[in-house]
C-alpha cells in the first residue's frame, strides 16, 4: 500500500494581505500547484489588491486580482504547517508545533512599479527555498515569465 505525505498548508501574513502576502501566495500557488494548500491573510486586512502589486505579478504571467484581502484569524494560523509573516509584528497568534518564518520584506503600498518587481523577485527566490525545504518538487520555469519578456 502507498501512502501519500499530507499536503502542508503554508499560510502567509501581512498587515493588509493586499501585497506581499498575496504575491507570495500567488507564486506558491503557481510553482507547487495542488501539492501545497495555500492560504494567506493580514492582521489589519486592505480594501483591496495593491494595484502595482498585481501589475509585477501579471508581468510574470500570475493573475491575482481575482483574491481579495482576509482577516487573520487565530484558527487560520491554528491549522496551517507553516505559517510566514512579513512585518505584522506581534499580530500573529503563536501555536506549538507550527513552523514560522518572519520574512523582512519591504511593504510594496506606495512604491512605484519599479521597486515593487525587486520584492515580486525576492518573494519568487524565497518561495523557491521554501519548497525545496518542504522536499517538494518545482519547476522553476513554471510558467511564469521573465520581465524582461513580459512587454
Amino acid at each position: 500500500m502507498t501512502t501519500t505525505a499530507p499536503k502542508p498548508t503554508v499560510l502567509f501574513v501581512c498587515v493588509h494581505n493586499a501585497g506581499r502576502s498575496q504575491m507570495a501566495a500567488g507564486f506558491l500557488h503557481e510553482l507547487a500547484g495542488e501539492r501545497v494548500e495555500v492560504r494567506s491573510a493580514g492582521s489589519a486586512p486592505g480594501h483591496q489588491i495593491n494595484p502595482t502589486a498585481a501589475e509585477a505579478m501579471a508581468e510574470v504571467g500570475i493573475d491575482i486580482t481575482d483574491q481579495h484581502p482576509k482577516v487573520l484569524t487565530p484558527d487560520t494560523v491554528k491549522t496551517s504547517d507553516v505559517v510566514i509573516t512579513m512585518g505584522c509584528g506581534d499580530a500573529c497568534p503563536i501555536f506549538p508545533g507550527k513552523r514560522y518564518e518572519d520574512w523582512d520584506l519591504d511593504d510594496p503600498a506606495g512604491q512605484g512599479i519599479e521597486t515593487v518587481r525587486i520584492i515580486r523577485d525576492d518573494i519568487r527566490a524565497r518561495i523557491e527555498t521554501l519548497l525545496t525545504s518542504l522536499s517538494i518538487p518545482f519547476d522553476s520555469n513554471a510558467s511564469t515569465i521573465s520581465p524582461k519578456d513580459a512587454s
